[in-house]
């Protein structure tokens, strides 16, 4: 299964883009396969299907995304012929379902083959590993200088500068960048200048390029000094042989004048390739998603036994708190190993004491808050509420201070093993909104996001200041979030929506907050070792990252 295309971000010339999309190859073997023929072996091939609306579709190009549940089923046929897939019952070996989170978390997922009403299909398995074969996604850093350029004035020195051009394939020159004017200067040293691999070479290593230097006319009407065409690869090899240099020719000169050589000698200075990561190779790299839900047991909810109660337990209807917990949960549950999530609650008397308590566990235990799996949440959500006397305030600092102990925990390791994910659920304004701010500052410094939905019809206005979609969040005292990790989103906003697009739209935006935070530390993913980036919140703040083309084919390989 091969990768499809991508959509790469445009970028001013010497600009540095966000990291483009990444792409994963799905790699398919079997073993032990059902033998349906009774002179030969089974000629097997692999029918990838993906659940769309209530069912399942053939497909043959598919794209990741983090923020959805993606189902997919392995049908493994063994065929006489293209045109009989998938249409012999009798020839059916087994199938799979898993969902596309789960192969890329695992890096190799192997499940036993199942026939129809779930028998197993002998001991048959299927193993699906996946790979990122996205490549050059990053950018290089280069820096220029000349030697005995030709004089084009006549009472002063030339005023040289220096173009970089790709040839597309259609012949055309594409401008990439363009360096700054040094005055007066026969050898100038041009300042280095940095350009994703996509801009310089469309990621095509043997693609020409060509460099042009100019004598700068103040009129616009540059002097030609002279080019020299080469290819990013040969760039890489002259530099790491110290022979990067070219002579700048003028063709006119070279056939006018017998002995001419050049019209001086550019000299590639200094090369510096950047690895820009993607948030699949943190994920595939071993990266832990640990998510954490805290619920608003605040007495402005209303009695849980009343129907009006956005906290009713509805034996036909999951209230709102509910919804927008299990929509998320679902997708963050498939990128942590052990399936267990923490679960807090905030704003209620708490036994046995029934004194407040603003980042209590659910399940009243606090040595371990976690519970087993999104359905271990939820039970115990639905335990605690008649254990606890719903109160207030609504103070959520205490659970984002207590998440950001762990993420901060994590962040001394120095390494990309955990990133981590905290739901608000909340049905009004937060109270402590001074403290609160001041906790999201501090958070934006860890490896961890803040997911915000408001339950019910409360006037959310004042909540989207903590989303930084606005403008940069600063704290009581000023200090500016280095990142922007906040999603807010009034649940009203997508109830008739399907939970897949609630947990689409919380969660569209972490894939861009996992890379900037790592890209900010300077973290590789685990086990690729050290690589450069181009790290600071400049950096960090660039967009976000692109869905991953999938792209599959019929047949085992």
């Amino acid at each position: 299964m091969s990768a499809g295309s991508e959509r790469p971000a445009a970028a001013a010339p010497g600009a540095v883009p966000a990291p483009r999309a990444s792409r994963v190859e799905l790699r398919l073997s079997c073993r032990h396969l059902l033998d349906r023929d009774p002179l030969t072996k089974s000629d097997p091939s692999v029918l990838l299907l993906l659940r769309s609306q209530n069912q399942w579709v053939q497909v043959f190009t598919l794209d990741y995304y983090f923020e959805e549940v993606q189902k997919l089923r392995f049908e493994v046929y063994d065929t006489r012929g293209p045109s009989d897939l998938g249409y012999q019952d009798d020839d059916f070996l087994g199938g799979m379902e898993c969902t596309l989170g789960q192969i890329v978390a695992q890096k190799k997922v192997t499940r036993a083959l199942l026939l129809k009403f779930g028998r197993n299909a002998g001991k048959s398995t299927i193993t699906v590993t996946a790979e990122d074969i996205s490549g050059n996604n990053g950018y290089v850093e280069l820096s220029f200088r000349a030697r005995k350029l030709d004089d084009k004035d006549l009472f002063s020195k030339s005023d040289p500068f220096l173009e970089l051009y790709r040839v597309n394939d259609d012949g055309s020159e594409q401008l990439v960048y363009r360096t700054e004017v040094v005055k007066d200067n026969l050898s100038p040293v041009w300042e280095p200048f940095k350009v994703s691999l996509n801009n310089l070479c469309s990621c095509e290593e043997t693609r020409p390029l060509k460099c042009l230097v100019w004598d700068h006319d103040s009129r616009g009407k540059h002097d030609f000094i002279g080019e020299f065409s080469t290819t990013f690869e040969e760039m890489q090899k002259a530099f790491g042989e110290d022979q990067a240099q070219w002579d700048c020719v003028n063709a006119k000169y070279r056939q006018r004048k017998r002995n001419y050589k050049n019209s001086g000698v550019v000299i590639l200075a200094d090369l510096k390739s950047y690895r820009v990561h993607s948030f699949l190779d943190y994920i595939m790299g071993g990266c832990q998603i640990h998510f954490t839900v805290a619920i608003d047991f605040t007495a402005s909810n209303g009695d849980p036994r009343n129907s009006c109660s956005l906290h009713y337990i509805n034996p036909f209807q999951p209230n709102e708190y509910l919804q927008a917990l299990v929509a998320v949960g679902e997708i963050c549950q498939d990128y942590d190993s052990d399936k267990r999530f923490s679960a807090l609650g905030f704003g209620a008397r708490i036994p046995p004491k029934y004194e407040v308590s603003h980042d209590f566990a659910i399940n009243f235990n606090p040595e371990d808050d976690e519970c087993e799996g999104i359905q271990g949440v939820v039970e115990a959500y639905r335990n605690c509420l008649p254990r606890v006397q719903l109160y207030g305030p609504t103070n959520v600092a205490p659970v984002i201070s207590k998440v950001a102990r762990m993420a901060a925990a994590e962040e001394s390791t120095g390494e990309a093993s955990q990133y981590y994910i905290l739901l608000v659920l909340t049905d009004g304004v937060v109270t402590d909104m001074a403290d609160t701010r001041e906790a999201i500052v501090r958070a934006s410094y860890l490896p961890m996001s803040i997911i915000i939905v408001g339950v019910g019809n409360a006037d959310f206005t004042d909540m989207q200041t903590l989303d930084g979609d606005e403008g940069i969040l600063r704290s009581p005292r000023g200090e500016p979030a280095l990142r922007d990790i906040v999603q807010f989103v009034p649940f009203r906003e997508l109830k008739s929506a399907s939970p897949a697009a609630l947990a689409k739209c919380v969660l569209a935006e972490v894939p861009r907050q996992v890379v900037e935070y790592f890209s900010y530390r300077e973290l590789p993913p685990r086990g690729l070792g050290t690589h450069t980036y181009d790290a600071g919140p400049e950096r960090a703040r660039q967009p976000g990252v692109r869905p991953v083309s999938v792209s599959s084919t019929l047949g085992v390989p």
